[in-house]
């Protein structure tokens, strides 16, 4: 089986088995081997009390690319360690758009760094996760 094809199922097989990010309108735009990007709009419900989408939004449209880029080379793969900075504000009506990379893989640990864009191309969030590779294998 083709791995950018393999990868794509298992993905698929993650996002029908992930009622969160379904229900944050994520939608997948680019996939494969240690690599997934996902783009959504926020919504007004996604705001906080300033009027700006509440840190959680950025940080789980890119813990959800970072899920689906570490998994993606067919082993599970469980986040340890997470951080992101928030460089600028988004607003209801912004559309996201989150990429996420693989910069180290190896037997066990695999990093992966996520750039967080708007509809402008303006960087607004950089997130940086550590994996933990399990020996399991997903079936596809």
């Amino acid at each position: 089986m083709e791995e950018k094809n393999r990868a794509s199922l298992i993905i698929s097989r993650m996002y029908e088995n992930d009622p969160f990010s379904q229900w944050m309108g994520m939608e997948r735009v680019e996939e494969g081997e240690g690599f997934c990007t996902l783009r959504m709009t926020v919504r007004p419900e996604m705001t906080n009390g300033f009027g700006l989408a509440h840190g959680g939004i950025t940080y789980s449209l890119a813990d959800s690319a970072l899920a689906f880029a570490s998994n993606s080379r067919g082993q599970h793969a469980l986040s340890i360690e997470t951080s992101i900075s928030h460089l600028a504000p988004v607003s209801a009506g912004d559309v996201l758009t989150a990429r996420a990379r693989e910069q180290h893989l190896g037997p066990r640990l695999a990093h992966y760094e996520v750039n967080i864009t708007n509809q402008n191309g303006a960087l607004v969030a950089l997130f940086k996760g550590t994996v933990y590779r399990k020996r399991e294998e997903w079936s596809v």
